[in-house]
C-alpha cells in the first residue's frame, strides 16, 4: 500500500506545473482594486484565500519534493556479483612408460691424465708372451693400449691360486732424464698398501708392500706405474719384480712389459 502511495505521489509531483504567473496576476488584481469596494470581511477573506492558496501550492511543492528526495535517496539494490565457478582441474593421464636403457657409467680417468683407466674386473692379462709362474703365482706385464709418446702406463697383471700372508710388487721404469712420476694404481683396496715411489739404480721404482696383519685373497688384480715420457722411448729396459708368501711357502715372478698393439 505505501508503495502505491509514494508511485502516485511520484507522478503527480513529476506532473504538476505551477502557474506562477497566473497566482501573481490573480493577486495584483485583488491588491489593486479601490478600497471603498470591499469591506473588510471580504478583503480579509481574499487574504485568507490568497494565503490558502500559497500554503497550498508551497504544500503541493514540498510533497513533491519529499517524494522525489525519498526516490533519489531510497538506495539502488546491490549489484548481483556472479560467483565463478571453482572447476576441478584436469587429471591427465600419466604418459606411458618406456623401458629406458639403464646407463652406463663412463670409464674413470687416471690420475694425471685424460685418458680411461681399465677397470678392476678387467684383471686378466692380454699378452700371451713374457708370461712368469712360480708356486701359486703367475703374472704378466704390458703397456695400456692408451700409451701414447708423451704418457705411459705400465700395467702388471697378478694372479694367485692360495691367499697371500705377505706381498711385494715392484715396477722399475729406466730413466732417460725426461721420465715423470704421473701416479699409480691398483685393483686391491688402497689402505691395504704402502705405495713409494722413488728414483733408484737410474730407474723411477715403484713399489706396493701388503701391511702386516692383511691378506690377499685368492685371485687376479692388477697394478699399474704411470708416467709421462718427454717423447719417444722404449720399454724395453723396464721391468716388474713379485715377492710374496702363501701357505705353502715363498715365492717370486718377474718379467718385462710387452706392447699390446
Amino acid at each position: 500500500m505505501n508503495e502505491e502511495i509514494e508511485r502516485r505521489l511520484r507522478e503527480a509531483a513529476e506532473a504538476h506545473r505551477p502557474d506562477r504567473a497566473r497566482m501573481l496576476a490573480r493577486v495584483e488584481r485583488g491588491m489593486a482594486g479601490p478600497a471603498v469596494r470591499h469591506r473588510a470581511r471580504p478583503f480579509a477573506r481574499s487574504g485568507i484565500r490568497v494565503a490558502l492558496a500559497g500554503l497550498a501550492a508551497g504544500g503541493i511543492l514540498t510533497t513533491g519534493g519529499l517524494a522525489v528526495a525519498a526516490i533519489v535517496a531510497e538506495p539502488s539494490p546491490p549489484p548481483t556479483v556472479a560467483t565463478p565457478t571453482t572447476l576441478a582441474p584436469a587429471v591427465s593421464s600419466p604418459p606411458p612408460t618406456s623401458a629406458r636403457p639403464t646407463p652406463v657409467a663412463p670409464p674413470a680417468t687416471t690420475p694425471g691424465s685424460s685418458r680411461p683407466t681399465p677397470s678392476a674386473t678387467s684383471a686378466s692379462p692380454s699378452p700371451t708372451v713374457g708370461e712368469s709362474q712360480n708356486g701359486p703365482l703367475w703374472s704378466a706385464g704390458s703397456l695400456d693400449p692408451y700409451s701414447s709418446v708423451y704418457w705411459t702406463q705400465s700395467d702388471l697383471f697378478l694372479k694367485t691360486t692360495q691367499p697371500l700372508t705377505s706381498l711385494t710388487v715392484e715396477i722399475r721404469i729406466v730413466q732417460t732424464g725426461k721420465v715423470k712420476n704421473a701416479g699409480t694404481w691398483h685393483t686391491l683396496p688402497s689402505g691395504d698398501f704402502t705405495v713409494t715411489v722413488q728414483e733408484a739404480g737410474g730407474a723411477l721404482v715403484y713399489r706396493w708392500v701388503l701391511k702386516p696383519g692383511l691378506t690377499v685373497p685368492a685371485g687376479s688384480y692388477r697394478f699399474g706405474a704411470q708416467f709421462n715420457n718427454g717423447s719417444v722411448r722404449s720399454a724395453a729396459g723396464d721391468g716388474y719384480r713379485v715377492d710374496a708368501q702363501a701357505s705353502g711357502g715363498s715365492a717370486s715372478v718377474r718379467g718385462g712389459f710387452v706392447p699390446t698393439r
